[in-house]
């Protein structure tokens, strides 16, 4: 996600690196290369024109503050106007009105409403603790509320069992009965969508929106179309009348363009953008945190919900009594990868700490190393519930037997059980220093009380053979 800009702003930044003061001169320099990355993210060139103006503006009028350098200066002049631009303030779902509030999903085929439904009701149950009804009210593509209602069955979510032959308006009547019948608190409403603007859609719209009582309207446009998304949702605000604008695909190479031009444009608030395939994978959106992500200056916020949201309290409480009693795992190695599973891929983790958007650019592809992980959860499945809890167990012929069953070499599943050794000294050795006791056997340091090392002579954690080289996000070896 605006990884290209996020790099073209970087390389624009230079004309500011090591100079002592903010010039013309400079920022002439650093917002050429600024607007240049703006158009070529595919942002409205009148909404270049008044950025760049605007930190013009502001940075020569600026003076340096001591101790801070004039391009750091110059970020937070920048962070401060992407921000603006795309709202300034989180906006969010008016939610606090009974009996039942209507959300009506409004926009093109293909963009992803259907999924966004399903998103969007997962989210609000476990955010705002809500009562959810879906509604499939789309009887233009009769494979949406087949689509709908699995998206439901699986999330564990109510739905209304429309009738596709009757009007919008009246699957939307009567599933608005159904959810006031059931005591639901929210109906989100899937409406149909077409290839192209066309005015039967917006009739249909429009006669639907009548029909309800102050609706949330959300238009779900597709981040990869850049300017057609923000020229689609101008059209729908002008006819319909939207609430609010949820970009989808936002994990993809999407250059920006739609983000930073479709609050400008169409007045209308960002509140939702969708960052995956899974119905997980659906966030607020947050004007200034998204500004600090294409700066690079992190998103620790957005971290630390993630990380409340993934942790499960009950797994941290069980591990760190095992850790008190000098014991670690494997089991509590699995609840570590699963938390860290829920958290997103190392790529989205690490681009929320701050300066890392470089250093990932550096590193290239991360997909081996979550390959890795895949690997060693495959050797983990093929071991016994005992040799879980006790991996010192696993003696030579058990693990020939751990290996025919992951389809892995013996050699693999050593290098694993060693390596996971290592991991346990490390983690005991931790809350022994939290409990101000000594380390486990590391070099010059006495056992844990209660440790046992493991079979086998334990390697360096980074060791791999020779012939698989690379770089971990860590600066280590794969497993």
């Amino acid at each position: 996600m605006f990884d290209n800009l996020s790099e073209k702003f970087s390389d624009a930044f230079r004309a500011l690196k090591g100079s002592h003061k903010i010039s013309e001169a400079n920022i002439e320099e650093t917002l050429k290369g600024v607007k240049t990355a703006l158009l070529e993210a595919d942002v409205n060139f009148k909404v270049v024109k008044e950025f760049v103006e605007k930190v013009k503006t502001e940075a020569l009028g600026e003076k340096v503050l001591k101790g801070v350098e004039p391009g750091q200066q110059f970020v937070k002049i920048m962070h401060d106007e992407l921000a603006r631009l795309m709202g300034g303030e989180q906006e969010t779902l008016n939610l606090n009105r009974p009996p039942v509030i209507p959300i009506l999903i409004v926009g093109l085929n293909g963009a992803g409403k259907t999924t966004f439904a399903g998103k969007l009701a997962l989210f609000l149950r476990n955010k705002n603790k809500k009562e959810v009804l879906l509604i499939p009210a789309d009887n233009f593509r009769p494979a949406a509320k087949d689509q709908l209602i699995t998206h439901a069955k699986n999330l564990g979510v109510d739905y209304f069992d429309s009738d596709l032959t009757q009007s919008p308006v009246e699957i939307v009547k009567n599933g608005l009965a159904y959810a006031r019948k059931m005591h639901k608190e929210i109906a989100i409403i899937d409406t149909a969508g077409r290839l192209q603007v066309d005015d039967e859609l917006m009739n249909q719209l429009v006669d639907v929106r009548k029909s309800l009582d102050n609706p949330e309207v959300l238009i779900v446009a597709d981040a990869m179309t850049g300017q057609e998304a923000v020229n689609v949702a101008k059209v729908f605000h002008e006819k319909v009348g939207l609430t609010g604008v949820v970009l989808s695909k936002m994990d993809s190479d999407a250059r920006g363009g739609a983000a930073l031009s479709i609050r400008y444009v169409t007045g209308v608030p960002i509140k939702f953008i969708s960052v995956g395939e899974k119905m997980k994978d659906l966030e607020s959106f947050h004007p200034d945190r998204l500004a600090k992500r294409i700066l690079d200056m992190g998103d620790v916020l957005s971290l630390v919900e993630k990380a409340e949201e993934a942790i499960n309290q009950d797994d941290a409480m069980g591990m760190m009594a095992n850790l008190e009693k000098g014991k670690f795992t494997i089991n509590d190695f699995v609840k570590q990868m699963e938390t860290i599973n829920r958290l997103g891929s190392f790529g989205s983790i690490l681009k929320m700490i701050p300066g890392m958007g470089g250093a990932l650019r550096q590193m290239g592809d991360l997909g081996p190393a979550e390959n890795e992980m895949k690997k060693m959860k495959v050797i983990i499945n093929s071991m016994t519930k005992k040799e879980r809890e006790d991996v010192d167990l696993i003696d030579s012929p058990r693990r020939k037997r751990i290996a025919s069953g992951a389809g892995r070499t013996v050699q693999e599943v050593n290098q694993f059980i060693e390596r996971f050794g290592q991991m346990r000294q490390m983690m005991v050795g931790m809350m022994g220093m939290m409990k101000g006791g000594g380390l486990p056997n590391l070099p010059g340091m006495g056992p844990v009380k209660g440790f046992r090392q493991a079979p086998q002579k334990q390697q360096p954690f980074a060791q791999k053979p020779e012939k698989d080289n690379k770089k971990s996000p860590f600066g280590k070896k794969y497993f």
